[in-house]
């Protein structure tokens, strides 16, 4: 008897992996894709590694397929930016062993620099797209994506977005299936993408497009639910459970394929229904090709382009009804902050006594960028610190930047940030960099990379040094700094912002909440000694509380005993006790 178990949808799609013969899995965290790798690394079948990108990790899973196994690779959207050079010449590569693109979108921006619709770049790169509505399906589709893939020759992108992510489903298991090697053949013109040999291979892409358009008609995943005529919807992924939800009797054509549309089946759907909409979240990319075939149809000059959708936004736009939603206007606001212990905020809180201002890139020191530490001035992508910085300093001028640094984490600088500082030497840049490496992925929940010293698989390897890569790469000026010690950190910066040449300082410290880091103290206030100037406040530590009479009080339960306060007290008012 088959087994049902209770599954988040990225846990869903691991399964659906190991159900599918996948064996090579490659991947960089990325909220909301992270999940898929750590839950794939519990099937001992399926090789799975973290790679220190999304580009590498594609090219991986490329090599795999090419070698004849079914093989796969995890991202979130803004990861397919990075991942798309190798993407858009697999597709013209095709697949010998199966190749998917889990590809995770996040409408609403929970964890995102951007909204970004991935149907957009697969339409661009010609590659099927397939979009799940819950956890079954989550799992079911990767079967079906490898299908696809290895019936095709092509890669397969299965598109999530974070509300599937991040739900859970029931889903039912099965067996792993997993179909023999695919013999390796030496075919340069299928696999060399010089001019030539791709010429002929997109002409050959287009085909099977058209291949897919057609018999995507016919794919069980694609599916019409006929209802009540006077309207009807188009509709995939999440959107369709609030279809469901809102209008449960109305018609259903629903999506399992976004990429190519099924024509055929679109037109004859169209034509039996009165009213047509397209409930689809961010990019038009259903609409606009259904109302290029000449089809009337609603879609977002009803609904928005931006955010997530909902069944309320539902039932506002499409039967009239305003949603009773709660209010409570008079709760604070309450911004995301550094976390107590956070090696970034006691480098931040030099920054900011120092008045420089900073570079950012992606990761928990973004939040650098708020109050009450405001020293982040940009965040672009991964790596875009030092890449920005060196542009500011070559159209202003050295001294511009004197009063300017990047951050950036250890994994986002193994992640693209180590090509940056290599671009900044050997078109002989200045600036200064800190590297804040807190020996983990820390946003996306504790992952490690190649300078951690441990695989996803948790196997202890040589770790890459930071310190010794800066210095192959040609910086002469490479520095190790405690990130608590507050005194040696300021001193630090202001030495090497001063010179005319790159240096970087390493601020090191481990992440407050990495399983086994524990400050051997707590720190506690000393009341009659408190002169109520405020200082220990600045860093903005949920620990500490400002009291009714000036005083300031620390909670033991949040206090991870890190001393940062107590560096920043003249007056002896907070000592440190034992834990």
């Amino acid at each position: 008897m088959s087994e049902t178990k209770i599954m988040l949808g990225n846990e869903a799609i691991a399964r659906g992996a190991y159900e599918a013969g996948v064996k090579v899995s490659a991947a960089y965290p990325g909220t909301p894709s992270t999940e898929i790798s750590e839950n794939i690394v519990n099937y001992k079948e399926i090789y799975a590694e973290w790679s220190p990108n999304e580009k590498v990790a594609a090219e991986v899973a490329i090599g795999a397929s090419i070698s004849g196994v079914r093989s796969m690779v995890s991202m979130k959207h803004v990861g397919l930016n990075v991942a798309s050079d190798p993407l858009y010449t697999a597709s013209y590569i095709g697949a010998a062993g199966g190749l998917m693109f889990v590809v995770a979108d996040d409408p609403g921006l929970y964890s995102s620099q951007n909204e970004q619709d991935t149907r957009a770049v697969a339409r661009a790169a010609i590659v099927p797209v397939l979009e799940p509505s819950d956890s079954q399906e989550a799992k079911d589709f990767v079967k079906e994506a490898f299908r696809i893939s290895e019936e095709y020759d092509t890669p397969v992108i299965l598109r999530t977005t974070t509300r599937l992510a991040h739900s859970q489903g029931p889903v039912t298991l099965e067996d792993r299936v997993e179909p023999a090697d695919k013999t390796y053949e030496r075919n340069a013109s299928k696999n060399v993408m010089m001019p030539g040999m791709a010429k002929k291979r997109h002409l050959w892409v287009e085909e099977r497009m058209k291949r897919l358009m057609e018999d995507g008609c016919g794919f069980d995943i694609n599916k019409v639910e006929m209802g009540d005529t006077s309207i009807g919807f188009i509709t995939s992924g999440i959107p369709y459970q609030y279809v469901k939800e809102v209008c449960p009797n109305a018609s259903v054509l629903k999506l399992g394929m976004v990429n190519p549309l099924p024509k055929k089946m679109i037109e004859e759907f169209a034509s039996k229904v009165d009213k047509l909409y397209i409930f689809e979240e961010l990019e038009p990319v259903i609409e606009e090709q259904v109302k290029s075939w000449g089809i009337e149809c609603f879609g977002k000059d009803v609904f928005t382009r931006q955010g997530e959708y909902s069944a309320n936004m539902l039932r506002e736009k499409v039967l009239g009804e305003t949603a009773e939603t709660e209010s409570y206007p008079d709760l604070p606001a309450r911004p995301p902050i550094l976390c107590p212990g956070c090696p970034h905020r006691s480098t931040f809180s030099v920054l900011n006594k120092l008045k420089i201002h900073a570079a950012g890139d992606i990761g928990c020191y973004t939040l650098g960028a708020v109050a009450p530490l405001n020293v982040i001035d940009s965040t672009i992508c991964m790596g875009a610190s030092i890449s920005s910085l060196h542009g500011m300093e070559k159209a202003k001028g050295k001294e511009y930047i004197k009063n300017w640094v990047a951050v950036i984490g250890d994994s986002t600088f193994m992640h693209t940030g180590v090509n940056s500082l290599m671009n900044m030497v050997y078109n002989q840049g200045t600036g200064t960099v800190i590297i804040m490496d807190n020996s983990t992925t820390g946003m996306t929940g504790h992952q490690d990379h190649a300078a951690t010293g441990k695989t996803l698989q948790g196997e202890e390897v040589p770790a890459i040094s930071i310190y010794h890569l800066c210095k192959a790469i040609g910086v002469k000026n490479v520095v190790e700094v405690d990130a608590f010690d507050v005194e040696r950190m300021e001193k630090t910066i202001k030495e090497e912002v001063a010179k005319d040449e790159v240096s970087v300082i390493i601020a090191c410290a481990p992440c407050a909440l990495l399983k086994g880091v524990r400050f051997p103290y707590k720190c506690e206030a000393v009341s009659d000694k408190c002169k109520k100037c405020g200082m220990c406040l600045k860093p903005g530590c949920p620990a500490l509380t400002k009291n009714a009479d000036g005083t300031i009080s620390i909670d033991d339960t949040m206090c991870n005993g890190c001393g940062l306060c107590q560096q920043l007290c003249k007056f002896d008012a907070i000592r440190k006790y034992e834990a």
